[in-house]
């Protein structure tokens, strides 16, 4: 009896892995599926807003376009983040006013500054264009040079950051400011940190560094152990040599030297120069008395 539970149970247990395994896994719920490809649809959706200077920037996201309604002559400025590695290209499409509506032909302009609002130069595309009055649309693009991991102090290589797009309309006619205007931007990257240049290259000490940061006054001002080389000592001021004539000039008998020179010079100097220009006085001969002579 107990033999044939012992096998019974034996049995059981060796059949629940198979049991476990053979179970269907649950499946997502259409709640979730729907919340996640909300959420990507989010991610994607159009930017409708630019800012008009640095501080306002509307940020993007890599892959994320804009599509602004804007004014003619506007200054519209958008904000990317770029990692190390990346190349990042930005395109630009301007619908333009109706012909009907334009009175000459209008220079667009795409610019890409740094963090430190230092402009970036492009690799490829047409960063200016200029469309004629009979012109619908207008195509720019800039593709900014690949992000490096370090640069030399005095360069100005594109560091991993934040990066500004400006588009400006540079040539327009007086009459055609104001004009409504729709811009589409779009912003895509590629590459990463394996494809920095150059290779192996970090940065491993602040461009200015401390002098004996953290160290207290107390152990700065001690005296020099047996092993201390002489030049980490503090070299003592020369003192200055003194001479006879010394004393006047020091101290507080150094204002009543100055007071009682300059007077005693400008009383001298009042006295030459009265002695130098006064005019002597001519001496008038004696005009003769009638009858004198006889």
């Amino acid at each position: 009896m107990r033999t044939t539970a012992l096998r019974a149970v034996l049995l059981a247990t060796a059949g629940l892995p198979l049991l476990i395994a053979a179970s269907p896994s649950p499946s997502p719920s259409p709640s979730a599926s729907s919340s996640a490809s909300g959420a990507a649809a989010g991610a994607a959706k159009p930017v409708t807003d630019a800012g008009t200077s640095f501080l306002t920037a509307v940020a993007l996201g890599t892959g994320q376009a804009a599509d602004v309604a804007a004014s003619t002559g506007d200054y519209l400025y958008w904000a990317f983040g770029a990692a190390e590695g990346q190349t990042t290209t930005v395109d630009v499409t301007v619908t333009l006013p109706p012909s009907a509506d334009r009175h000459g032909p209008q220079s667009w302009s795409v610019e890409l500054f740094d963090g430190l609002r230092r402009r970036q130069s492009c690799t490829a595309g047409p960063q200016d264009a200029t469309a004629e009055t009979a012109a619908g649309t207008l195509a720019l693009r800039c593709t900014l040079r690949q992000i490096r991991s370090w640069a030399e102090p005095w360069s100005g290589d594109p560091l991993p950051g934040t990066y500004y797009v400006r588009l400006t309309a540079g040539q327009v006619p007086q009459n055609d400011l104001g004009l409504a205007a729709q811009v589409q931007l779009r912003l895509s990257s590629k590459g990463g940190a394996g494809n920095a240049q150059p290779e192996g290259g970090e940065l491993r000490a602040p461009l200015v560094p401390p002098v004996n940061a953290g160290s207290p006054a107390a152990a700065a001002a001690a005296a020099p152990t047996a092993g201390t080389a002489p030049s980490d000592r503090a070299v003592a001021p020369e003192e200055e040599e003194t001479h006879w004539y010394s004393a006047p000039f020091q101290g507080r008998n150094t204002r009543w030297f100055w007071t009682v020179g300059g007077g005693i010079l400008a009383s001298l100097a009042g006295v030459l120069g009265y002695r130098l220009t006064r005019h002597p006085r001519r001496s008038t001969p004696a005009t003769p008395t009638p009858g004198a002579a006889l």
